[in-house]
């Protein structure tokens, strides 16, 4: 009798969801595997695929994220999930994009998930996330000088908390049979202006903050000249333009149906991370 627990596999096991995930799986009686280019329990590197294998090894589910800052892998991710399935993964729960279907032709995301759907000896499950919460926290949305700049002519988006995402991530890998096929559309329980989440910082940090409702595409070009990839600025202009649209996420009640709890709001999130807007006023 085999006693050992299973192994997940966690790409991106550094970034913001799979650390989160890797400690709900381990309590959960999973051994989680993260892998990454550094910092990770293994070395993983999409361009480097002689560190697949050794990644794959006793491993029968995945998490799967797919390359950052880029819009063209769906051909290496094919090549990695039949290298999965060799090696005896049998389910997958991939990490997409809200709206993925209406992702523009060249952003391979809905691609990768088609991939999976046309897999008949692995089970898979796709979370679909909003704009993620901790954008405002780092570096991707930061206050500056006590402003959030950022396009969305007054377009709301429902943002979700990394933390839920790893909470439904973890149901799906500990029962995959349950959410085997699923979609989940991952999002907070309000859909919010950048306005009102630069007045959430500001109530929980006792700073003025602002919000910059920047020109898209003086945006993205101001984003290019800092370094942004020019293929990836199709993907930032699409994400930005659904808000802009006024099509940008509405809230679910997917986290609440995998998780049995609500959604986290973003004033709780807010007051969670109130540090992270502090600091400079210490």
């Amino acid at each position: 009798m085999n006693n050992e627990a299973p192994i997940a596999l966690i790409l991106g096991g550094t970034g913001r969801t799979g650390s989160l995930l890797a400690d709900r799986l381990a309590q959960r009686g999973i051994a989680p595997r993260t892998a990454a280019r550094g910092g990770a329990d293994v070395r993983f590197d999409w361009d480097d695929p002689a560190t697949h294998a050794d990644a794959l090894a006793g491993v029968d589910r995945l998490y799967l994220v797919t390359p950052t800052m880029r819009i063209s892998y769906a051909d290496q991710v094919a090549a990695f999930l039949d290298l999965a399935e060799a090696a005896g993964v049998r389910h997958v729960t991939y990490l997409s994009v809200y709206n993925a279907d209406r992702a523009p032709a060249g952003i391979d995301i809905a691609a990768v998930e088609a991939e999976l759907a046309s897999r008949h000896d692995i089970t898979h499950s796709v979370l679909r996330p909003a704009w993620v919460m901790q954008n405002f926290a780092d570096d991707h949305l930061p206050v500056t000088d006590g402003v959030i700049t950022a396009p969305s002519a007054g377009g709301r988006e429902a943002f979700v908390d990394a933390a839920d995402i790893a909470a439904v991530a973890a149901g799906t890998l500990l029962d995959p049979g349950t959410h085997a096929g699923a979609t989940y559309s991952l999002t907070g329980p309000q859909a919010l202006t950048f306005q009102d989440v630069a007045d959430t910082i500001a109530l929980v940090s006792g700073r003025p903050v602002a919000h910059n409702d920047i020109d898209q595409e003086t945006w993205i070009n101001g984003a290019l000249a800092a370094g942004l990839p020019a293929d990836y600025a199709a993907m930032v202009r699409w994400l930005t333009g659904a808000i802009v649209a006024g099509d940008g996420a509405t809230p679910t009640g997917d986290i609440e149906k995998v998780t049995g709890r609500p959604a986290t709001t973003f004033r709780e999130f807010a007051e969670r991370n109130a540090h992270a807007w502090t600091w400079e006023a210490k």
